[in-house]
């Protein structure tokens, strides 16, 4: 069963600064790093900037347009207003066969906002008892949805690119 986590820092650097971490507990084998991005939003600026792990993800990874997706429904639909709600309405839709649900959106959207970053991680086999207390000291905030294993199927079925 995979997780799709978001550790939310209070500065705009912090998630790239976490990268580390995430390194050492991947190399301990404390947890399994499928796919992930860093979204860092610097006060003042109208959006924020992202990029993918892919250091620390290897074959099988979800690849951009996952990524794409879902950030863009994250922080760039509300953005757009009304013109795009529709279509921010069937993609928020289809993300919930994902496991992906209407909650853990709008916790993301109220606590990643300017001045803040966040590291994105789609991971298995983490031994959380060791996972979170590497990232306290970091001043990170979790926010979570696992995913069954049908859903995460699912997910590779949609959005894993060849390469």
């Amino acid at each position: 069963m995979a997780a799709l986590t978001v550790w939310r820092f209070p500065t705009s650097e912090g998630a790239q600064a976490a990268l580390d971490t995430l390194q050492d507990l991947q190399r301990q084998e404390l947890i399994t790093v499928q796919d992930g991005a860093v979204v860092s939003w610097p006060e003042g600026a109208r959006k924020p900037k992202t990029r993918r792990l892919s250091t620390l993800t290897g074959m099988g990874a979800l690849g951009g347009t996952f990524w794409g997706l879902l950030i863009g429904m994250l922080f760039f639909v509300p953005v757009l207003g009304m013109a795009m709600g529709a279509a921010a309405g069937a993609t928020a839709g289809h993300f919930a066969h994902f496991g992906i649900d209407d909650d853990f959106i709008k916790q993301v959207r109220e606590r990643v906002t300017p001045g803040t970053s966040a590291l994105f991680v789609l991971s298995s086999h983490a031994v959380l008892d060791k996972v979170r207390p590497a990232f306290e000291g970091l001043q990170a905030e979790l926010i979570e949805t696992n995913l069954t294993a049908e859903q995460e199927a699912q997910l590779r079925e949609t959005f894993t690119e060849e390469d």
